[in-house]
């Protein structure tokens, strides 16, 4: 009977409910319809979102400096005195401008107006004979005298709120005293003058118009009752080490080290950390013949000096220490934006960034550690003679031959990062060579911040290499032996344990790998190692064993049981295994196998190493590409694999040329699956490595990936800084590589799925 026919027998009630039922089922399955399509557009919005928040915040890493004038005036003071030094105080209100004629003017900076005027100098005393200052963080000046002495003093700027108004009066220290103090016993005027003052001590290298170079050491001593203090001096001729003329002189900021430049090129570098035995450690011809030296800075730190020369090139030294502890200068970088003799430096407060300008009117601002030349502006036609940055390096002030002070507002957040810092090798301060290092901070403003994601990146590709090293052959094989060989009843044992596996939280994988697997792989590394030999091989030689028994002995068990039996061969070669790895330490690794890949191949050893790593990685991707395989290979239509062997195929060879190739796009997506499980994990990486960045490929070394070193730091990162940002283009490179390999891997299945979908 015709299902019309049906209908038409049935009752009107009935009918109707079918009806209902019907029009219910198409609503049902409309709306679940479109909930999917929602769902999925929805997970592909957030993932959008995600990636455009991530450009977000990294964006300001890349934008360019910006420079806007807001004040042009003629100087304040004296006209007909050389200006000596330029400076600006925290909040880009007020600068200092130190003359020749012993005057140190507070000014306003939107206008000029003199705030203070301080005569340094009496009238009818010695006149100013040279000039020197110290580290800009310390704001020590100092005025070489005509007979022989020198006043050191200080620009210090106190803040006050009265009436909740922000008030900055500027005023003058003297942290020897208002007195100037004897440099030259002999009384010859000071020719050059380099000054650096601490709390207890003060240095000052001076050379004398008869052309001895001194070096004179200050210590404030505070008398027990705390109501006066003395100060002892002690004065040293040191050794100079060209025939040249000196030209300049830089102490550094621990006066620890002094570079003295010459007329023909060369810098001699000393140690005087023995203020009475200073010597000689290094001369070399910083610049070539026919060039001379204009200007010599310190970078924020006193490690690198940075040398202007008479072409416009600004290099940057510092000294390297060699295998046998001893130091020499070496030239690191140069920067060649400017093309006419450098007149004046002047480097940021707490970056590793530097301001120059020229005899052209050209404004060059750089930043060494990133190599990069950050702006290049025309700022006067006659001539450039004199600059200043501010400690937040947002303002500065420049001085030109006209005599005109011009004021500027400088944009410049982020100069640390460029694409050599962040991918290529860098020479960082105190380093024998270029080197890719990850450390974001350190205890001091001094520090140079070094933000390569190499190491970083390789260890995250460390990580996923030998964590998939492990997982797959472990995953795929006993997806193929779980789908094709085991027994339906056993399958249905096996299968769920394993994908319970993946519900395993993985910070509990960190901590058994990290607690007690590092510790026990350490002291058991011949076992370990042994292991890794032993099973294979052992489940070869117990296959071998078990096809060679009596056909009536092997089919007492049900096929596809087989598995069940090398449940105690494995156990016994494990325990073997690790029997065996004492005696072996014992016999051929001195007692002590770490030790002796140290010692003895120069292979280094952690604890908590990559083989660690892999194994417990290894053990959190294995259920993902089982399952997946496994369902994969299950799918394979039973007609293809009965056809195979109706036509003579063995079991193998029908494996092998039909179930896999037709299963090929499931078992690719779970390795990939896998692949992007282990290059996001964080808490095994994290808790079961020594979390350094280095790139080393020793499989006995630790690394930090890029998603382990986002979880230690992010914390701790101050909010839109250049560590904060970095931290989140780190999270932009993990997101890049997943979505690359994501991509690759489901262009390749869909072409697998096209190839073989024929089958």
């Amino acid at each position: 009977m015709s299902e019309t026919g049906l209908s038409s027998t049935l009752p009107a009630s009935t009918g109707s409910i079918i009806s209902r039922r019907r029009r219910w089922r198409a609503i049902k399955d409309f709306l679940f319809r479109h909930l999917m399509g929602i769902g999925g557009i929805g997970v592909i919005v957030a993932i959008v979102l995600i990636f455009f928040y991530l450009l977000y915040v990294v964006a300001p890493l890349f934008r360019p400096v910006e420079a806007q004038r807001t004040a042009s005036f003629t100087i304040p003071g004296a006209r007909d005195s050389a200006t000596l030094f330029l400076a600006v105080d925290e909040y880009g209100k007020i600068g200092l401008r130190v003359s020749q004629d012993g005057h140190a003017l507070f000014y306003r900076l939107k206008d000029g107006a003199v705030i203070q005027d301080h005569a340094l100098l009496a009238d009818n005393g010695p006149v100013p004979s040279s000039f020197g200052h110290g580290d800009p963080d310390q704001a020590v000046l100092a005025f070489g005298l005509g007979d022989g002495r020198a006043l050191v003093f200080k620009h210090q700027y106190k803040l006050s709120y009265p009436h909740d108004v922000r008030v900055v009066t500027p005023h003058i220290g003297y942290p020897l005293g208002q007195e100037a103090v004897t440099v030259d016993a002999q009384g010859h005027a000071l020719k050059l003058l380099s000054v650096q003052s601490g709390e207890d001590e003060t240095t000052i290298a001076a050379l004398t118009d008869d052309g001895r170079l001194l070096l004179s050491n200050y210590t404030r001593e505070e008398s027990l009752m705390g109501d006066a203090a003395e100060v002892e001096a002690e004065t040293t001729e040191v050794p100079l080490a060209s025939a040249g003329q000196v030209i300049a002189l830089a102490l550094d900021v621990d006066q620890r080290e002094l570079y003295v430049a010459d007329d023909q090129g060369g810098i001699s570098y000393f140690d005087v950390s023995d203020k009475s035995e200073p010597h000689l450690l290094d001369h070399v011809n910083a610049v070539p013949r026919g060039v001379a030296i204009t200007r010599i800075e310190f970078l924020t730190g006193g490690i690198s000096l940075l040398v202007g020369d008479s072409r416009g090139r600004i290099t940057q030294w510092f000294p390297v220490r060699d295998d046998k502890n001893h130091y020499s200068l070496a030239e690191v970088r140069h920067f060649d934006a400017q093309t006419a003799p450098i007149t004046d430096i002047a480097p940021e407060y707490h970056r590793k960034g530097f301001l120059a300008v020229d005899s052209s009117g050209m404004l060059g601002v750089y930043h060494t550690t990133a190599h990069r030349t950050l702006l290049t502006r025309k700022l006067s036609t006659t001539g450039l003679v004199k600059v200043a940055i501010g400690p937040r390096a947002d303002r500065l002030v420049v001085l030109n031959k006209e005599h005109r002070i011009q004021a500027w507002d400088i944009h410049n957040k982020h100069p640390e990062v460029s694409w050599n810092s962040l991918w290529g090798k860098v020479w960082y301060e105190s380093r024998q060579g270029p080197e890719y290092i990850w450390q974001s901070s350190s205890s001091n403003n001094d520090f140079e911040p070094k933000f390569s994601l190499a190491p970083l990146t390789f260890g995250t590709l460390k990580a996923s290499f030998y964590a998939m090293l492990f997982a797959i052959p472990l995953g795929i094989m006993g997806a193929i032996y779980a789908a094709y060989f085991m027994s339906p009843a056993m399958r249905g044992m096996v299968k769920p344990t394993i994908e319970v596996m993946a519900a395993l939280p993985t910070v509990i994988l960190g901590f058994l790998a990290g607690l007690w697997l590092a510790p026990l792989m350490e002291h058991n590394l011949p076992g370990t190692l042994a292991l890794m030999i032993l099973l294979p091989l052992g489940t070869l030689v117990f296959a071998r064993l078990w096809s060679l028994l009596p056909g009536s002995l092997r089919h007492r068990l049900p096929d596809g049981w087989e598995g069940a039996l090398l449940i105690p061969v494995l156990v016994l070669l494990a325990a073997l295994a690790f029997a065996i790895g004492t005696p072996l330490e014992n016999l051929f690794f001195d007692g002590n196998m770490p030790h002796w890949l140290t010692t003895r191949l120069g292979i280094g050893f952690d604890q908590r190493n990559s083989l660690v790593v892999g194994l417990a990685m290894g053990f959190a991707v294995i259920p993902t590409i089982f399952s997946i395989s496994e369902d994969a290979i299950f799918s394979v239509p039973k007609s293809l694999t009965q056809g195979s062997l109706a036509l003579g195929a063995t079991p193998w060879q029908t494996l092998m040329r039909v179930v896999l190739l037709t299963a090929s796009p499931g078992i690719f997506s779970a390795v990939m699956i896998g692949l992007g499980r282990a290059v996001g994990e964080t808490m095994i990486v994290l808790m079961a490595t020594g979390n350094t960045p280095i790139m080393d490929f020793n499989i006995f070394e630790g690394f930090r990936a890029l998603s382990a070193n986002i979880a230690v730091e992010m914390p701790e990162a101050e909010v839109a800084s250049t560590h904060y940002r970095v931290l989140f283009l780190a999270a932009l490179v993990l997101f890049m590589i997943t979505f690359i390999f994501n991509t690759a891997a489901e262009l390749v299945r869909q072409r697998l799925r096209e190839k073989y979908s024929s089958l």
